[in-house]
């Protein structure tokens, strides 16, 4: 059975998805597979691609009451790495991620990775920079399609209840990740009209985002920005944020931009992000990390694992922030 999903925009070469870009291809496996061969997944066409997913989260478990049991639904998640990520790299993390927070029974649902050409270089960031501005045309058209999807089932769900969606769609975004996000994102408002009665994502769960802090400064205001239209395509955004992390010092570093990393500082506080848009400082969370290792943490460390889920159910932010403190 099918329960690993890859969208990817890399070219094959040698048998490996490598450093350049490529057409998207679409590919499936199972996560009694080693995944880090190309030889463990299967492609298929994107029609195959989306009615198996299709598929895979109409059967995954539905909740009796989705109005008052919204907390409990499952989730389709979009999974997007980041900066100085070979291919090997991505979906190792991709599955760790997939068996720690939506396996299982009680986990979230499935995941699906998008893995775009990151150099997998520490000397790499302006190549990669660039790489994630061109793999946002291509996650941009992923999301075109995505919300193209949502209206027909609403348009179907108003004629028949029953046929309406009984899963989240949601997003995870990692370090420079959050930057093709963030264009893809900005790109697919453009195409899809600038739709303001949907919402494409539920939750975008935005961690260590190797992005300007002051991406949300429009706030209620409409200026076409990335941040408008995150904004207004995702029900709700939390920025998970820790001053430790050494990448992102080194990312501002090498910009000279004059802003600070939405992932080390936190939302910029001199301008009121839009009301869905909030942070948390996860500093406190990861205390046990080694400080090198702190950009990737959030991913294995058991105090932040449950703050992602707790957000990604949708849990309202200040419960949230109380299950954190009771877990001390």
């Amino acid at each position: 059975m099918t329960t690993r999903w890859m969208i990817t925009n890399r070219a094959v070469r040698g048998g490996v998805p490598g450093i350049r870009r490529g057409d998207r291809s679409y590919w499936m496996s199972s996560s009694d597979r080693r995944l880090d061969r190309l030889s463990d997944w299967t492609e298929v066409t994107a029609r195959v691609f989306q009615r198996e997913l299709l598929a895979a989260a109409q059967a995954l478990p539905r909740v009796n009451d989705p109005l008052h049991q919204h907390e409990d639904q499952k989730h389709v998640c979009l999974f997007v790495h980041g900066y100085n990520n070979s291919w090997i790299d991505a979906v190792l993390r991709y599955d760790q991620v997939s068996r720690d927070l939506f396996d299982g029974e009680r986990g979230l649902g499935l995941s699906v990775l998008f893995s775009w050409p990151s150099d997998g270089m520490l000397a790499g960031y302006v190549p990669d920079r660039v790489d994630a501005d061109h793999s946002a045309d291509d996650v941009a058209q992923v999301l075109v399609d995505l919300h193209d999807y949502q209206v027909a089932m609403q348009r179907l769900a108003m004629k028949d209840p029953s046929a309406a969606c009984q899963v989240k769609i949601s997003a995870i975004a990692h370090s420079m990740g959050n930057y093709v996000m963030q264009q893809g994102v900005a790109r697919a408002w453009t195409r899809a009209n600038r739709p303001a009665l949907v919402s494409l994502f539920s939750q975008l769960l935005m961690v260590a985002a190797d992005v300007d802090n002051d991406l949300f400064a429009c706030g209620e205001s409409s200026d076409g920005s990335p941040g408008e239209a995150i904004a207004n395509l995702c029900y709700r955004v939390t920025a998970l944020y820790s001053g430790r992390d050494p990448a992102l010092a080194a990312s501002a570093g090498l910009k000279h931009f004059g802003k600070r990393r939405l992932g080390r500082s936190g939302l910029d506080r001199a301008h009121a992000p839009p009301d869905n848009v909030w942070d948390y400082d996860c500093t406190p969370l990861l205390g046990n990390a080694d400080t090198a290792a702190v950009h990737s943490a959030y991913f294995t460390e058991i105090a932040t694992q449950r703050l992602m889920v707790d957000v990604l159910r949708g849990l309202d932010r200040a419960v949230v922030v109380g299950r954190v403190n009771s877990r001390g």
